[in-house]
């Protein structure tokens, strides 16, 4: 008994066995969904780059970017819901119309998205105005013009820094003058006879230039110089001729081909004028 008594007690240990990793938790369900929602916006950013033009895409740039409040260009809404309002000189763009000061000053007037004075924004608009106008006079309500429908599809119109750019191009089978040579067709002169017109609504003065298509090298005379500054003052004349006031013409000039519209030399597209109104002090 003694003997028992001083023997080790007997320790039985137990351990708990967990088949499996066991719970982790969900925080891996939020990280795919994160992941998951970064890919579609990917793939849908893809998209739009692909789907959408230049100009769309700088709005909904601007539509995302802080800085929108002085920016002058483009914003992402257009009309009474675009974040604009005529009483706007309160914001940084100074974009607006009106005032609410009733004498402000220059520097606190709505200025207009333009130009940075309001000489320059009004004339921006006039420009904008007789390129609609000039567009309204070729496709008349209902198809009814007139002028002959036909002549629209020689001509393109744009607004730049130097001005309203009025550019007329010959087409295949279809040249605005006579092969090689100054003499104008028909529609050539019912071109100048609109533009005569539209012009007419502006005193800005006016510059032609004429361009013309390449010629073969193996020519003796090449006629590139003399045929597009030619073709430059036969328009001149008939703008003139349909109205337009001779002291309103500031430059006529002839550039030859050395300001191709197509990479194809010696494509017809290449026989164009330009016809300028332009801006003050250009």
């Amino acid at each position: 008994m003694a003997a028992r008594g001083n023997a080790a007690p007997v320790i039985i240990k137990r351990k708990k066995v967990i088949a499996g990793g066991g719970h982790h938790g969900g925080a891996w369900k939020v990280a795919y969904a994160d992941f998951v929602t970064a890919m579609m916006a990917f793939f849908m950013l893809m998209w739009l780059l692909n789907a959408t033009t230049e100009k769309q895409r700088k709005g909904i740039a601007d539509y995302f970017s802080p800085t929108i409040p002085i920016n002058r260009v483009s914003g992402g809404g257009d009309g009474a819901f675009g974040g604009d309002s005529v009483l706007s000189e309160e914001v940084l763009a100074q974009s607006g119309t009106g005032a609410t000061n009733q004498r402000p000053t220059a520097q606190r007037q709505a200025l207009g998205q333009f130009g940075t004075n309001a000489q320059d924004s009004g004339e921006t608009r006039s420009l904008a105005e007789l390129q609609a106008e000039m567009e309204q006079l070729l496709r008349a309500a209902g198809g009814e013009s007139m002028f002959d429908p036909d002549i629209a599809r020689h001509i393109l119109s744009r607004v730049t820094d130097e001005g309203l750019i009025v550019e007329l191009f010959d087409l295949p089978g279809e040249p605005l003058f006579a092969t090689d040579s100054d003499n104008p067709r028909p529609v050539t002169q019912d071109i100048a006879a609109m533009l005569a017109r539209v012009f007419s609504l502006a005193t800005n003065e006016v510059a032609v230039n004429g361009h013309v298509r390449s010629y073969p090298d193996v020519l003796r005379v090449k006629p590139e110089w003399d045929l597009s500054t030619a073709r430059a003052q036969a328009f001149r004349g008939l703008i003139e001729a349909a109205g337009l006031p001779r002291g309103r013409v500031q430059r006529v000039a002839g550039f030859a081909d050395r300001k191709l519209a197509v990479p194809e030399a010696s494509a017809p597209r290449n026989n164009r004028l330009e016809v300028i109104l332009l801006r003050p002090g250009k």
